[in-house]
């Protein structure tokens, strides 16, 4: 059985989690190309080495940062996306804003 430590939860099977991609910075979604908004979205960078990964722990819905090698699968460590980000995004579409 394979364990991942939740920062919020601790120790859980694996089976509880849900991959959620790569973080990775996020394109302006008012200004980019459809493509560019696609391969965010869709595309992962397959490189060998250490990634870092959205996964959540489903049953509690908390969304946290791994990083992982991807060859290995080996977890290296898990955090709260609050050591990376400080603030939320608006993805308002403007349509209707007073």
């Amino acid at each position: 059985m394979k364990i991942m430590q939740c920062p919020l939860n601790g120790p859980r099977n694996i089976s509880e989690f849900v991959y959620g991609g790569q973080v990775e910075p996020m394109p302006d979604p008012q200004q980019c190309s459809d493509k560019d908004w696609a391969s965010y979205v869709f595309y992962d960078n397959n490189a060998i080495g250490i990634v870092r990964e959205w996964w959540q722990h489903a049953p509690s819905s908390y969304w946290f940062i791994a990083e992982r090698h991807n060859a290995s699968d080996d977890i290296l460590r898990t955090y709260d996306p609050g050591e990376l980000f400080s603030e939320r995004v608006d993805f308002t579409t403007g349509e209707n804003e007073p």
